[in-house]
C-alpha cells in the first residue's frame, strides 16, 4: 500500500512539475501583451519617422486619392501634409499630444479640432480625428487578454479601463507571431457590436523592421465603403526635434 502511495505521489509530482514547467516556459514569460499592443500600434512610429503615401477613400457617393507626406516624433507629435492633387496641395493636419490643428491653405486658416468634432472624419477618410490621438494610448487606457494562440498568431482582446475615457468598447488584435505583425483589427461600440476592420497586407522589410505597408480600413455598415493606406516609401530614426512640430510649420508650403 505504501509502494502504491509512493507511486501515486511520484506522478502527481510529475504532473504538477510539467504544468509549472509549461507555465514558466520562455515563449509563455515572454508574451507581454501590453508590449505586444504597443509595438502594434508604434509600427509605423518608431523614435521618428518621415513616410509618404498615397491614400484612397472610397465612399457610396465619391471617390478620394491624396499622396501626403508626413513626419512623427514619438507618440505624441505627427504632422502630414497633401501633397497631391494640386487643388489640396497644403492642407495639413499636426497633432501635439491630445491636439490636433488642420491647416487649409485656401483661407489660410489654422483650425483647431474641438472635443465635438474628434469623431469626425480625418481628411474625409473613414480613420476619426480620435485615432489620431487615442492610438497613442491603446496599451494604457485598455487590460488585454489573450483569446486564442495557434502555431503562427495570437488573437487578443482589450477592454477599456473602468476610468478611461474611449471610444472603442473593445477592440481585438489579429497578430502574426513572426515579427510581431499585425493582420486584422476589429473595432467594436460600447453595445460590442462590430464598427470597422482594418487589415494589414504587402508585408515587407524596411530597415531593421518588418512592417505592412498597406492598411485598409473597412466600416462594416458600409461595405462597398472602405479608406487604403500605401506607404510608397518610409524611414525610422530621423533626425528630428519637437519644435518641428509647430503651428509654423503646419502652414509650412
Amino acid at each position: 500500500m505504501d509502494e502504491e502511495q509512493n507511486v501515486r505521489s511520484k506522478i502527481t509530482a510529475l504532473i504538477i512539475g510539467l504544468m509549472l514547467l509549461v507555465a514558466w516556459s520562455p515563449s509563455a514569460r515572454a508574451l507581454d501583451l501590453q508590449k505586444l499592443i504597443r509595438e502594434v500600434e508604434d509600427q509605423y512610429v518608431g523614435r521618428s519617422s518621415h513616410a509618404r503615401m498615397d491614400m484612397e477613400v472610397s465612399t457610396e457617393h465619391w471617390q478620394r486619392s491624396l499622396t501626403m507626406e508626413a513626419w512623427s516624433l514619438g507618440r505624441d507629435y505627427f504632422l502630414v501634409r497633401i501633397l497631391d492633387p494640386p487643388k489640396e496641395r497644403g492642407v495639413a493636419t499636426l497633432k501635439v499630444g491630445q491636439e490636433v490643428w488642420n491647416y487649409l491653405p485656401k483661407v489660410d486658416r489654422v483650425i483647431k479640432i474641438p472635443p465635438s468634432m474628434m469623431g469626425g472624419s480625418w481628411m474625409g477618410s473613414h480613420i476619426t480625428n480620435n485615432d489620431l490621438v487615442k492610438a497613442a494610448h491603446i496599451d494604457k487606457d485598455y487590460t488585454f487578454t489573450l483569446l486564442e494562440e495557434t502555431e503562427e498568431t495570437w488573437r487578443v482582446q482589450g477592454l477599456p479601463k473602468p476610468e478611461a475615457a474611449v471610444v472603442w468598447g473593445k477592440i481585438v488584435y489579429h497578430v502574426r507571431k513572426e515579427g510581431r505583425i499585425p493582420l486584422l483589427i476589429e473595432y467594436f461600440d460600447e453595445k460590442m457590436v462590430k464598427v470597422r476592420d482594418i487589415r494589414f497586407e504587402d508585408v515587407r522589410k524596411v530597415g531593421d523592421r518588418t512592417i505592412p505597408l498597406r492598411m485598409i480600413v473597412q466600416p462594416v455598415d458600409d461595405p462597398e465603403e472602405r479608406t487604403l493606406m500605401q506607404y510608397e516609401d518610409i524611414e525610422f530614426d530621423i533626425p528630428i526635434e519637437k519644435d518641428f512640430f509647430s503651428l509654423r510649420n503646419l502652414k509650412s508650403r
